[in-house]
């Protein structure tokens, strides 16, 4: 079990190391129309060494047993996670994919500390959400624009207005280099949610012949008694 210091240092690294130029991060969101929704994050940094590799494992940042613990909440749950290294380029890799009940509520699992996660009710039928991306520092003899941290969000509605840098049919992505950030960027959308769709009339005809069958196969069987 993770103790609250195994935990605050998990936190500092992860950050760190985002912080200071030295991981690439991916998050991708598909959100509910109540919500909830599902989030896909991947990380990863170059790591050439075995040994820094394993500093890594023992610290919790590519461990799955610190990173389930570290990303779990009562309003969400890790549904996966996947820690590998690929020798091709000498990087080592985390995956995992999360569920959450409100998005809202990331802002409560410690990684997210900073996100600031909102999604408020705008103009009549209208959400508006909203993510913050903290800012980092460069340094260390990095310019910050070698490393990446790419947002992709799938909403389930008509986009009113987004401040997206790319459209990929129903997806928006923000994608910055670190040095891009500065002192931290704001992901910005509203949308009209999609409406459910009133049950057609065929289905209630449809249902009304089925039932209807039923009974007179019922009835003329228990007159054939």
């Amino acid at each position: 079990m993770l103790t609250v210091k195994k935990k605050k240092i998990f936190l500092l690294l992860f950050m760190s190391l985002i912080s200071f130029a030295c991981l690439n991060y991916e998050q991708e969101v598909s959100l509910y129309p109540d919500g909830s929704g599902t989030m896909r994050i991947h990380y990863w940094m170059y790591s050439p060494d075995t040994l820094r590799a394993g500093v890594m494992d023992q610290v919790g940042i590519f461990n799955s047993d610190s990173i389930t613990k570290n990303f779990s909440s009562d309003y969400s749950k890790i549904e996966s996670v996947n820690v590998y290294s690929d020798t091709t380029d000498s990087t080592i890799h985390a995956e995992l994919e999360i569920t959450f009940s409100h998005i809202d509520s990331l802002n409560k699992t410690k990684p997210f500390s900073e996100a600031n996660f909102s999604l408020q009710d705008g103009a009549a039928g209208q959400k508006v959400f909203s993510q913050f991306i903290p800012p980092t520092i460069t340094g260390f003899g990095y310019d910050g624009s070698d490393f990446t941290i790419k947002y992709i969000y799938d909403f389930p509605g008509e986009i009113i207005t987004h401040n997206a840098l790319e459209v990929d049919k129903r997806k928006l992505i923000w994608k910055y280099t670190l040095a891009d950030i500065g002192r931290g960027k704001t992901i910005s959308v509203t949308y009209r949610p999609f409406k459910l769709k009133e049950t057609p009339v065929w289905i209630y005809i449809l249902s009304g012949v089925v039932l209807t069958i039923v009974v007179i196969f019922l009835f003329r069987k228990k007159k054939g008694w």
